[in-house]
C-alpha cells in the first residue's frame, strides 16, 4: 500500500531533470513552502487523499507517465485539485491543450522564480477556498442527516448529535451506552456514514446472536482444517469490514476468550484467522455497544477491566425516551405517518388524550416500542399502552397472527370495511367517503378481499361500477 503524502506538503514537485527539481525545490522552500520533489509522476495519484491540502506542480514532457497524464488521473479523483504544469518547449498548442484538461497554471521554461511563487501562492489560496467550502457543505449535509436519523429537538438530543459530529470525522473507536431498543444501530450508522470511511463496508455483528462455537469463527475467520467440518478458508467479519467500521451490538455477551482476541485486535490492528499462522494488518474502526455498565461487569469480573478502559475513551450515550419529553410525540407521529403511507391508509392526526398517554407512557422498550405502537395506530387500532382498558379492566396488547404483521393487516383492512359496510351504506360513493379513499381503490379492495354489498344486506346503488 502507497503511502499517503503528509497535509504538512504543501508542493508536491515532479521533474525528471534533477538539477532544475532541486532549483525550484530551492526556490519553493525559501519561501516558506513544505516541498516534496519527485523524479517521477507515477504512483502520485494513490497517495494523495481527495480532501490534501497542497498543490501540484509537474513538468509535463518525462518519460514514464507525462503531465497531461498525470492531470487527468489527478482530476479523476479530485477535479478540483490545482495542477500546474510547465514546459521547455515553448509549445503553445500544448499549453492550449493543458489549460483545457484542467490545468490551474502553464509556466514556460524559462521562468522567473517570482512567477513560480505567485502563480503556487494562488494556487493555495483557491485550494483552502475549495476546501472551506467543501467543508462547510459537508457540515450542512450531517446536520441533516443527524436531524432526520435521530428525530427530536429535546436537548439530549441536540447534545447526541453534536457529539456524534465531532467524533465521526475522527479515528477514535466508540462505545454506545443505551438501553434495548434505544437506537444504538442508528447512532453507529451515523457515525460511519459521516466519517472518511462512508465508502468502506459497514459490518453490524449482534454478538449475543451469535453461538459461542462459533463466534471465533465469524469474527477473526479460520483457515481449512482448524477444526472439524472446517473444509474452506473463511474471511471473518474484521477482516471483511477492512477499510470501514465494524459494529459490534452486545459485546456484554463475549465471553472472556473473545474479548481477549478482541482486546489485542484493537491495541495491534492485527487479526490472525483461527488455525493460521499469517497476521493480517486491519484498517477498521470498532463501534461497540451495550445495554450494561460495563464498569460494573468488569468489577464483578464478567467483563475485561483492560478492554472495558480500552473502549471507553470515546463513550456516547443515547438517553431514554423517557429523558426526552415531547420527542416521543414527534418520533410517534413521524412512524405513524411513515407506516399510513406504506400501508395506503390515510394519515392521523393525535388526539389530545392520545397524546397524553403518549407523554405518560415510560417507554420500557424505547423507539422500538414507540414504532411498534405508531405501527398499531396507523392501522386503526387503539392506543392501549398501560395495558388497561378506560375502565380500568385489563386489555392484552395486539399481537401478530400466525402470518406476521402483513397478513395482520390484509386481515384488519378486510374487517374493516366489511364492518363499514355493515352500516348500511347506500352505494360505493358513501362507502368509498366514510373510508376515505377512491371508489376505484375500493373496487380493487372489494375484489381483494372477497366482499360484496349483497354480503352486507346493503344496496350498491346505481354508482357501484363508477
Amino acid at each position: 500500500m502507497s503511502t499517503p503524502i503528509d497535509h504538512q506538503v504543501q508542493v508536491v514537485l515532479i521533474d525528471d531533470d534533477p538539477h532544475l527539481r532541486q532549483a525550484l525545490s530551492q526556490t519553493l522552500d525559501l519561501a516558506g513552502l513544505q516541498i516534496l520533489p519527485l523524479a517521477e509522476a507515477r504512483g502520485l495519484a494513490a497517495r494523495l487523499e481527495r480532501d490534501w491540502p497542497g498543490v501540484v506542480v509537474s513538468d509535463i514532457r518525462m518519460p514514464g507517465m507525462d503531465g497531461l497524464e498525470l492531470l487527468a488521473e489527478l482530476h479523476g479523483q479530485d477535479p478540483e485539485l490545482p495542477v500546474l504544469l510547465i514546459t521547455g518547449h515553448g509549445d503553445v498548442p500544448l499549453a492550449v491543450q493543458a489549460m483545457r484538461a484542467g490545468a490551474y497554471d502553464f509556466l514556460e521554461k524559462p521562468f522567473a522564480s517570482d512567477a513560480l511563487l505567485d502563480s503556487v501562492r494562488r494556487a493555495l489560496a483557491l485550494r483552502r477556498l475549495v476546501l472551506d467550502n467543501r467543508s462547510l457543505r459537508l457540515a450542512l449535509s450531517d446536520r441533516q442527516q443527524l436531524s432526520t436519523r435521530l428525530v427530536g429537538h429535546s436537548a439530549p438530543m441536540l447534545r447526541l448529535r453534536e457529539q456524534i459530529g465531532a467524533l465521526a470525522a475522527t479515528r477514535a473507536d466508540v462505545l454506545i451506552l443505551g438501553e434495548t431498543g434505544a437506537g444504538k444501530e442508528v447512532v453507529a450508522r451515523a457515525l460511519h456514514d459521516l466519517s472518511n470511511r462512508r465508502n468502506g463496508p459497514f459490518v453490524a455483528i449482534n454478538a449475543g446472536a451469535l453461538a459461542e462455537s462459533v463466534v471465533e469463527s465469524e469474527l477473526f475467520g479460520h483457515e481449512p482444517g482448524a477444526f472439524t467440518g472446517a473444509q474452506k478458508r473463511r474471511i471473518g467479519k474484521f477482516e471483511f469490514a477492512n477499510g470501514g467500521t465494524l459494529f459490534l451490538d452486545e459485546i456484554e455477551s463475549m465471553s472472556l476468550d473473545v474479548q481477549v482476541k478482541l482486546l489485542r485486535m484493537l491495541q495491534e490492528r492485527v487479526v490472525e484467522r483461527l488455525g493460521g499462522n499469517q497476521l493480517i494488518p486491519l484498517d477498521i474502526r470498532i463501534i461497540a455497544a451495550t445495554k450494561e455498565d460495563l464498569r460494573q461487569a468488569a468489577d464483578q469480573g464478567r467483563f475485561r477491566a483492560d478492554l472495558y478502559y480500552r473502549l471507553n475513551v470515546a463513550p456516547l450515550r443515547i438517553p431514554p425516551l423517557r429523558e426526552r419529553g415531547e420527542d416521543a410525540l414527534m418520533l410517534f407521529q413521524h412512524f405513524a405517518d411513515e407506516a399510513s403511507i406504506r400501508h395506503g391508509l390515510p394519515l392521523h392526526e393525535l388526539q389530545p388524550g392520545q397524546r397524553a398517554l403518549l407523554l405518560r407512557h415510560t417507554w420500557p422498550g424505547n423507539v422500538r416500542e414507540l414504532q411498534n405502537a405508531a405501527e398499531r395506530f396507523a392501522l386503526g387500532l387503539e392506543l392501549a399502552l398501560d395495558n388497561s382498558a378506560p375502565d380500568g379492566s385489563a386489555q392484552p396488547a395486539p399481537t401478530l397472527v400466525e402470518g406476521g404483521l402483513s397478513e395482520q393487516v390484509e386481515n384488519f383492512e378486510k374487517s374493516l370495511i366489511a364492518a363499514e359496510m355493515s352500516r348500511a351504506h347506500s352505494s360505493v360513493r358513501s362507502l368509498a367517503e366514510a373510508l376515505g379513499i377512491p371508489r376505484k381503490t375500493l373496487h380493487d379492495k372489494l375484489r381483494k378481499h372477497g366482499l360484496s354489498f349483497a354480503d352486507s344486506g346493503a344496496s350498491t346503488g346505481s354508482d357501484e361500477l363508477d
